[in-house]
């Protein structure tokens, strides 16, 4: 897991990027489009939507087409990422935004049917609690469909910075294994993850990061290196960089990528085949 990201430089990394987000986030809207198409898998007609972690708004506009009748909402680190999502809506079909973090959701216990995350799981602390948490809202009926990032992403930029120094360049990410195991341990049924990778190219090496400044991608973990990167140490990061120049004369970007989808909890069947249902289920509106 990445352990180590500093939530109060998360924010206002997200906020400095809320108006050059959407013209960096070619790979977030790849992912997101598929991830969309795998809600195919299940007849969903949720009453309540959530998108965790929503950035500006594109795949929360995205649910709300695909799913007319139901109650968006809208949860994000950053309060000028939920500005910019109001701004995609007109005022009788905008979500409820919510200013929060994921690891502690300001959301009733089994109060969502549908719960979307795309490429945000990764910017959180404790992914488990997290799933603990999406466990807590959902209703029994409801499901989770997530995406969020591996190991190997951005290999070649950890690798180009190990060769400079010994510091915390990039997050570290949960794997496969680690994040099927974590959703069992939440609570949540019959678990599903898979994994691909995809390679954006650039021309330079400043390309790369100024894409990842665009997207609020900073190094926000706490352990990160707290002096300005000399001259001498950017020629030797470039350097090491180069060595993964393809033959297409490209500098290549790794992204791995986590596709995983749960559903909410089982209730609880006795021997005789009772099901037990917990009042506070049964007192949830549904709209």
């Amino acid at each position: 897991m990445n352990g180590g990201i500093d939530k109060r430089q998360a924010r206002a990394a997200f906020n400095r990027a809320a108006d050059s987000y959407d013209a960096h986030a070619l790979l977030q809207r790849e992912v997101g489009g598929r991830l969309l198409e795998r809600l195919d898998c299940l007849p969903l007609s949720p009453a309540r939507v959530l998108d965790l972690g929503c950035g500006t708004g594109e795949f929360t506009r995205a649910l709300g087409r695909r799913y007319r009748g139901a109650e968006l909402l809208a949860l994000d680190l950053a309060e000028r990422m939920l500005a910019r999502t109001r701004q995609r809506f007109r005022w009788w079909r905008r979500p409820r935004l919510i200013c929060g973090d994921m690891e502690r959701l300001p959301l009733a216990d089994h109060s969502v049917d549908l719960v979307f995350s795309n490429l945000a799981l990764q910017w959180s602390n404790e992914p488990a609690r997290v799933f603990e948490e999406l466990r807590r809202v959902l209703r029994p009926d409801g499901a989770l469909f997530f995406t969020t990032l591996g190991p190997d992403t951005l290999r070649e930029l950890r690798a180009a910075w190990a060769e400079v120094d010994g510091g915390t360049h990039v997050n570290r990410f949960m794997d496969l294994h680690d994040i099927g195991d974590a959703l069992l341990a939440a609570g949540l049924r019959d678990p599903v993850t898979d994994m691909e990778r995809l390679t954006l190219t650039y021309a330079d090496l400043r390309g790369l990061l100024d894409d990842l400044r665009g997207l609020g991608a900073h190094n926000v973990n706490r352990d990160r290196p707290r002096t300005m990167t000399g001259k001498r140490r950017w020629q030797a990061f470039e350097a090491a960089y180069e060595v993964h120049r393809g033959a297409d004369g490209r500098l290549p970007a790794t992204w791995e990528i986590v596709y995983g989808h749960a559903l909410g909890r089982d209730l609880a069947t006795t021997a005789g085949g009772e099901v037990r249902v917990p009042v506070d289920i049964l007192r949830a509106p549904r709209r």
